[in-house]
């Protein structure tokens, strides 16, 4: 069984967040890695279960931008240490 791909860094402004993943590819042979941003808003459901989505209300751009800010600096200057 494949290793499951774990979030390198997960940055909460609740109820909104911005997961960064570490992920890896192939292009003409050659192995590389790329970072992606995946962001979600979390909500109770009418059962009262906590539930995720891609979807955003107007209230929720300023944790948006907040969570997206984070992962913009940690990429930035995580990038500057490997160099």
């Amino acid at each position: 069984m494949a290793d499951k791909n774990k979030p390198e860094k997960k940055f909460v402004a609740s109820p909104v967040s911005a997961t960064v993943w570490n992920n890896k590819g192939e292009k003409d042979g050659k192995d590389f890695e790329y970072k992606t941003i995946q962001v979600s808003r979390s909500y109770k459901d009418k059962e009262d279960n906590w539930q995720n989505t891609d979807s955003f209300r107007i209230a929720d751009i300023p944790k948006l931008q907040l969570v997206l800010s984070a992962c913009y600096s940690y990429l930035a200057t995580t990038e500057l240490k490997e160099e």
